[in-house]
């Protein structure tokens, strides 16, 4: 049965691998072998063991992993294949904890869960919510940058979003978003690129009316 599964998820991810442009022979097998890796190592993945159950050996994941790969593209028409019409585009940055000091990109970064900044790597995730089978894909996950000179981080946020618009409008419009993200700039960038968000004031929101003196 498992033998099965794997061979029909396969078959899925050639169909997705053959729609892409620009894919060679060498990447296309890579590719079918790694993915099947994610469904197959229990535990911890990192390159000794994708060189203990894979077909090559260490190095050369290792190299492969130097190169680039289109995943948005990937699972864009994963999402249009196999998702419902009925979707919307979800978008949360998330904390990640590092210890060490060498890695690109650490630095403090707010967490959620603590409350606080620490140290450590973020993520902006996007991700597409099928609505009507009550479930969700993921997209891409973009880190952010420990040293923001030329933009705020609203802007960034709403950058990461706004270059990736030609293959977010494909799966929907509409962008899920919490809080944080209820800021004119963040919003009204969106809004001018195409998309609509969706989201809520924060606790500490005012609102007030409008006075037409009567």
């Amino acid at each position: 049965m498992i033998i099965k599964r794997l061979s029909r998820y396969k078959d899925q991810v050639k169909m997705i691998l053959n729609q892409m442009e620009g894919i060679k022979k060498w990447q296309y097998d890579f590719m079918l072998d790694i993915f099947g890796l994610f469904l197959s190592i229990k535990g911890r993945m990192n390159f000794l063991q994708f060189g203990r159950y894979g077909k090559h050996c260490e190095q050369r994941y290792r190299g492969q992993f130097e190169k680039t790969f289109d995943f948005m593209t990937f699972n864009k028409e994963s999402i249009l294949h196999y998702a419902s019409d009925h979707q919307a585009i979800a978008f949360d940055p998330s904390y990640i904890s590092k210890s060490g000091k060498h890695t690109p990109g650490v630095g403090y970064f707010w967490s959620g869960c603590a409350s606080k900044a620490k140290w450590g790597m973020e993520i902006a995730g996007i991700a597409a919510i099928d609505i009507d089978n009550h479930t969700g894909f993921h997209l891409e996950a973009v880190q952010t940058p420990n040293n923001l000179e030329t933009e705020s981080l609203v802007d960034h946020y709403a950058n990461v979003l706004i270059q990736r618009k030609d293959d977010l409008l494909c799966i929907s419009k509409y962008v899920l978003a919490d809080a944080y993200f209820s800021k004119k700039k963040f919003v009204s960038k969106l809004c001018e690129n195409g998309f609509e968000v969706i989201s809520r004031l924060r606790d500490d929101a005012d609102l007030q009316y409008k006075f037409y003196g009567q």
